[in-house]
């Protein structure tokens, strides 16, 4: 059995799509957190916190054409892939998101 890549250039393609599909639910999540909590009408504290979400997204959203062209340059040259920076932004994200939904939940208790 040959060990070789059976789609050739895919992989990158899919990596990116699973970027974008994070940056899009970190950005939209956060502005709609926002919005919902603004509307409960809760403490800015609480609407704040889910301002780095949104902006961690956006900051995803906006570096998709330069990790793809890493992607695809270290899987057609045989180099592991760094998403270091990108994965940052991400964890970074997402405990927002986290620590805004312990807020909000808080706040309305």
């Amino acid at each position: 059995m040959s060990e070789e890549i059976w789609d050739p250039g895919l992989q990158s393609e899919r990596t990116r799509l699973a970027w974008v599909r994070t940056a899009v639910a970190l950005s939209s999540g956060g502005l709609g957190a926002m919005g919902l909590s603004a509307r409960h009408g809760l403490p800015l504290a609480v609407v704040v916190t889910f301002v780095p979400a949104a902006l961690c997204g956006a900051v995803l959203l906006l570096r998709t054409r330069i990790r793809f062209r890493r992607v695809q340059e270290a899987l057609h040259g045989g180099r592991p892939v760094d998403a270091g920076l990108d994965a940052l932004f991400a964890w970074l994200g997402t405990l927002s998101v986290a620590a805004g939904a312990l807020a909000f939940v808080l706040a309305l208790a």
